[in-house]
């Protein structure tokens, strides 16, 4: 198989790797789609999950937070790592191996008996998905000419979208014809035929001049985000985000995140280059992202009890109503570079996260009644929005950078998606939760015969407050209906958060990313950018160079000194030898 080299910047693509480079593309679109769709199919699957055995585990709220954050956490830790070593050690070898990882662990989550066990393999794929995502980008815009990297990230968005919407679509065929366990083992044969197909058609690329790596820098990564995340979702089950557990874990967090970028920026070999963020508009593409993220992440972790437990949809059922979000995804993601052409990535970015605010706030127009169709509208104009945000940004971020470079610039693209995802979840979850606590806590305390252990259970969650009027039978029935009207008005508690966050995204992108300009300022940009990325890809081999000649040149000196001393020593030698 070809192995690239790219030394440069401007090296150019081989004619053998250019020729297949759609059907590469479509390789690690497969490979993309392994990991989206697992995590898109576990949100049908919670409501399932948190059934009491044997139809689900009996999961809590703050046990579903930790089956989706515990592979966000790892994945997001080890992103930077996973980046480096793909550059130093091939990123078809990285991806191959995070592949397999991912299918041995989706095998051992499927056959999880309890919801510590799902927790801890979920985190096992989280490993190996963190191998997985930022290796087909990098890949990517390895096989792709800068002139078509936009183009292919637009597709590799898409497949983003795609996946979005099979997983719900798959998962909900999978949960009414099988156990829940069947929606994480579906990963096993779509992991055998992405890897036979990268084996054969995938080159191998790798940076020739590579960082090394920053074990402290990824261990204070992870602990500062668990820590964080931990005291958000303890908050979000206390209903009470100042008791003293809550705030002495978030505030570590936030201690080992400010040291994490101390020790960043005094180490001479970083897992994240913080020197990126001087530029504003890098900045503010990556924020745009994770703000983007962390809106859409929060909103989809409650849609699913919203059509579930308060709509009475099946998984399937769900699954179908996100249909109008993949078509909107595939549609306008591989157009959203011509939106950028002709109005810049500054305007293109900023209305599309307006449109997400503004579909947020639809949220508070829905209750238990409303129609099911205007749903699907929200969806497909939130897609849309998504569209001219993901793309643009992804491109900002990835062509800031050499191409050598590109797994790293994954890396940073894919961290900033899932830290934000993941404190959307853990944040908006919490509010969610405890809005819904507040407001149901009276009508479970109304209800005779249960213990306060089982009415702090049963005011946890919609899906346990369900189950608690299930087993009072008829005289269930009217906390049911409470659970719906508490379920709705948290949920418009928690779109005024997302939406508000979608709003500063909006103010972000407007003030720092740049503006409209014309193709013969981007043209010379380019070609500026280009010269640079290439003067210094060539200054280690040119220090190198010189070190060498350096080295020469001393030996040189020290013969010459010797023979010198010896002279000075024995003056007659010369002579004799003349002689």
């Amino acid at each position: 198989m070809t192995e690239m080299s790219v030394g440069s910047a401007q090296a150019p693509v081989p004619e053998s790797v250019r020729r297949r480079r759609w059907a590469i593309l479509a390789v690690l679109m497969l490979s993309l789609l392994i990991v989206v769709l697992d995590n898109s199919i576990l949100n049908v699957a919670m409501k399932t999950i948190a059934t009491p055995a044997p139809t689900g585990l009996g999961a809590t709220q703050s046990q579903l937070e930790w089956a989706i954050n515990s592979y966000t956490l790892v994945f997001a830790g080890l992103l930077f790592t996973s980046g480096l070593l793909g550059d130093r050690y091939g990123r078809k070898r990285v991806l191959l191996f995070g592949l397999a990882v991912f299918g041995v662990a989706s095998v051992l989550a499927g056959l999880s008996d309890t919801p510590g066990e799902l927790i801890a393999y979920r985190a096992l794929m989280g490993f190996g998905g963190a191998f997985v995502m930022p290796s087909t980008l990098a890949v990517l815009m390895n096989v792709f000419d800068r002139e078509e990297q936009p183009k292919a990230i637009g597709v590799w968005s898409g497949g983003v979208g795609l996946a979005i919407a099979i997983g719900p679509i798959t998962g909900g065929v999978l949960l009414e014809h099988f156990w829940w366990g069947s929606v994480f083992l579906v990963n096993v044969p779509i992991v055998i035929v992405a890897l036979i197909a990268m084996a054969l058609l995938v080159p191998e690329s790798r940076d020739p001049a590579p960082g090394r790596l920053d074990p402290l820098g990824v261990l204070l990564t992870i602990v500062g985000l668990v820590l964080l995340v931990y005291g958000i979702i303890k908050g979000g089950q206390l209903a009470d985000f100042t008791d003293p557990e809550v705030l002495l874990t978030v505030g570590g967090g936030l201690v080992v995140l400010v040291g994490f970028v101390f020790h960043e920026r005094r180490s001479d070999h970083p897992a994240l280059d913080v020197r990126h963020f001087r530029d504003p508009a890098f900045s503010a593409a990556v924020a745009a992202i994770a703000l983007a993220f962390f809106a859409l992440m929060g909103v989809t972790f409650f849609m699913v009890f919203y059509t579930q437990s308060v709509r009475g949809y099946s998984p399937l059922q769900t699954g179908l109503l996100m249909l109008p979000l993949a078509a909107s995804q595939l549609f306008f993601s591989p157009r959203a570079r011509l939106v950028v052409e002709r109005f810049g990535i500054r305007a293109t970015c900023t209305g599309g996260m307006l449109v997400i605010a503004a579909t947020m706030a639809s949220f508070l127009l829905f209750d238990a009644d409303t129609p099911i169709w205007l749903l699907t509208v929200v969806f497909f104009l939130q897609a849309a929005g998504m569209a001219h945000i993901m793309t643009p940004a992804t491109v900002a971020v990835m062509q800031s950078l050499p191409r050598r470079k590109a797994g790293s610039g994954s890396a940073v693209n894919n961290i900033f998606r899932q830290v934000g995802g993941a404190l959307g979840v853990a944040l908006l979850g919490s509010l969610l939760s405890a809005a819904y606590r507040r407001r149901i806590d009276e009508d479970v305390a109304a209800v005779p015969g249960l213990t306060e252990g089982a009415r702090h259970a049963a005011g946890e969650s919609i899906e346990a407050t369900l189950a608690a009027a299930d087993r009072l039978g008829p005289a269930g029935r009217s906390l049911a209906e409470r659970a719906g009207e508490a379920f709705v008005h948290a949920m418009h508690v928690t779109v005024i958060g997302s939406a508000s966050i979608a709003l500063l995204g909006a103010v972000v992108v407007a003030l720092f990313l740049p503006g409209r300009r014309a193709p013969g300022e981007r043209a010379g940009e380019e070609r500026e950018r280009d010269t640079e990325e290439t003067k210094d890809a060539g200054e280690t081999e040119d220090a190198e160079s010189r070190k060498d000649a350096e080295g020469a040149e001393e030996s040189e000196e020290s013969e010459e000194g010797a023979e010198e001393a010896g002279r000075e020593r024995n003056p007659v030698e010369p002579v004799e030898a003349e002689r």
